[in-house]
């Protein structure tokens, strides 16, 4: 651990709380639906719906809402409301008004870190929700660089890596992901530092911890710094 300089993270539900409001919503768009079907049944089919649509919208809010909009269609065979359609609008909107919630350590950490390695966001989603996201945060003096990714897999860390002028072996990744913050980075040959959070979208769900000398797994952010 002693060759890294440069730290990248993660930003929903690593330095902030981004899940939790997307289990809300999802909870009041099924409610919008039970007369059709079940709660379960209805957030199975928006999941569905989600995946099949991620290689046109990307991930974040604005393809959240688009495709409940296509999922609200499909259960009622088309008789949604445009009241419904209302509601389903203002989930979306509520969310991207959700106020910007630092997790336990954050900023302490990075304040730890400031200045003895090269910062970095690499996250996913929407590029003007995490960009206000990043501004409400207050966090934007600490890093070096911000890269909204369209995805996280080997070749668009490859690609992050070659633009930091960084080599892998200097380059640590830290996430809430195995999926997408862990696996990609070990098989560039960079360092990946997992801290899982209490709740994890469905489809960025991993069980099998990697294996390899340059995964570690840590309870919260603070603990990166023993190992720095």
């Amino acid at each position: 651990m002693n060759s890294i300089t440069t730290i990248a993270f993660d930003a929903d539900d690593t330095l902030w709380v981004n899940e939790p409001y997307f289990q809300e919503a999802e909870t009041a768009f099924c409610q919008l639906f039970e007369d059709y079907l079940s709660h379960e049944a209805v957030a199975q089919q928006l999941l569905a719906t989600e995946i099949k649509n991620l290689h046109l919208y990307g991930y974040g809010v604005k393809g959240f809402m688009l495709s409940m909009v296509e999922t609200a269609t499909r259960i009622s065979n088309g008789a949604a409301s445009l009241p419904v359609m209302d509601k389903i609008i203002a989930i979306g909107h509520e969310i991207l008004e959700k106020p910007v919630e630092l997790l336990d350590g954050v900023a302490e950490t990075l304040d730890e870190l400031k200045g003895k390695y090269r910062l970095v966001v690499a996250t996913k989603g929407d590029l003007l929700d995490q960009e206000r996201k990043l501004r409400k945060s207050g966090l934007q003096e600490y890093f070096h660089h911000i890269e909204i990714m369209s995805d996280k897999r080997n070749a668009d860390y490859q690609k992050l890596i070659r633009h930091l002028d960084c080599q892998p072996e200097h380059f640590l990744m830290i996430g809430n992901s195995v999926k997408s913050d862990i696996l990609p980075v070990l098989e560039t040959g960079g360092y990946a530092a997992h801290i899982p959070y209490h709740v994890t979208w469905a489809h960025e769900r991993h069980e099998q911890k990697p294996e390899s000398d340059r995964f570690m797994e840590f309870k919260n952010i603070r603990e990166v710094l023993d190992y720095l």
